[in-house]
């Protein structure tokens, strides 16, 4: 019988802030640095001033700055194990997924069901995939994040230098991001956006829900008609302008139209229908990204739907016999 692995304590840590890392975040910084240590105990040690920048305290979202030292308390944690082994059969798959790639970017059309990243009883996800297929690019991270069950687009960044120039962008809702999305119900011409601030709740499963409530931070989502399946179910085209967790999904049941397949948010007798016409899935599809690559060039990207999806919407429209094809205006 194996010995139990016993948890070590790592001492003081002090680490400088490389070029690499300028204009981090401090949490985020330490995710990346303190491998094998708990998200939850990295964001302890933050809210209770135990890790200081240059001697002084900090918060959560502080930007670090180039030859700043940042001072990590000992941590006792336990010796993380090898690495999960990551099936060959799933690294290929990703690799097919790939829909542009240089030496700083790669962006991937991700099928639904996969994690992007591990965690929360998850070996590993995308983006450990993608560290183990470019061993080399050492600076490699997610740019942003997809629920796992949403498929389409998702970018990673091999350097710092193009996470920093993309997350600006983010933050200043210069990225165009369009999503198709299959919801329950006619959707209204006339509702163009769901403007309605969302707040995010922590059930005590640990389950993470978000909501709309006043309290909460602004959202805004633009809706398009895409094709109409009689009054039974609408494509739409949601472009989400702020980027909070859940949103379209949320946005979508606050105006009245559930996504098909959403187990958290969605109509269950709706989303059963949609199954037992092979739409075993949430219908949430990143379409499209376009964004300025550093050179100043727009790169405007597009990810097709999975024949499962086309599937079940063309038995919708030869069970409906009403669909419009044409996106209305």
């Amino acid at each position: 019988m194996s010995e139990a692995v016993q948890p070590v304590n790592t001492g003081v840590q002090l680490l400088e802030v490389e070029p690499g890392f300028d204009g981090q975040r401090i949490d985020n910084f330490l995710r990346t640095r303190l491998k094998g240590v708990p998200k939850t105990l990295i964001y302890r040690i933050l809210r209770k001033g135990e890790v200081r920048v240059n001697k002084g305290r900090i918060k959560p979202d502080y930007r670090l700055k180039v030859g700043d030292i940042v001072r990590v308390p000992p941590i006792r944690v336990t010796p993380a194990d090898e690495p999960a082994r990551i099936a060959q059969g799933l690294l290929e798959r990703l690799e097919q997924a790939i829909v542009f790639e240089d030496k700083q970017l790669i962006a991937l059309n991700k099928p639904a069901g996969i994690a992007v990243h591990g965690g929360s009883g998850l070996n590993f996800g995308v983006i450990e995939a993608f560290r183990q297929l470019r061993p080399q690019a050492k600076e490699m991270e997610l740019v942003h994040r997809l629920d796992r069950d949403t498929s389409g687009l998702l970018l990673i960044a091999k350097r710092r230098s193009m996470l920093r120039h993309l997350h600006e962008q983010l933050r200043n809702e210069q990225m165009d991001k369009r999503y198709l999305a299959l919801v329950k119900g006619a959707w209204p011409s006339s509702r163009k956006q769901v403007a309605a601030p969302l707040q995010k709740n922590n059930l005590r499963s640990g389950e993470r829900m978000v909501e709309v409530n006043d309290a909460g931070r602004d959202s805004l989502t633009l809706f398009k008609v895409v094709r109409r399946f009689a009054e039974y179910a609408t494509l739409v085209q949601a472009s989400p302008v702020t980027g909070r967790t859940h949103q379209i999904r949320v946005h979508a049941q606050y105006a009245g139209h559930p996504i098909a397949g959403d187990t958290k948010y969605g109509d269950d007798e709706f989303s059963k229908q949609i199954r037992e016409l092979g739409g075993k899935r949430l219908f949430l599809h990143a379409s499209e990204l376009a964004f300025a690559l550093p050179s100043g060039e727009r790169l405007q990207l597009q990810a097709p739907v999975e024949p499962q999806w086309t599937q079940v919407l063309e038995q919708l429209a030869a069970s409906t016999g009403a669909a419009i094809k044409d996106s209305e205006s």
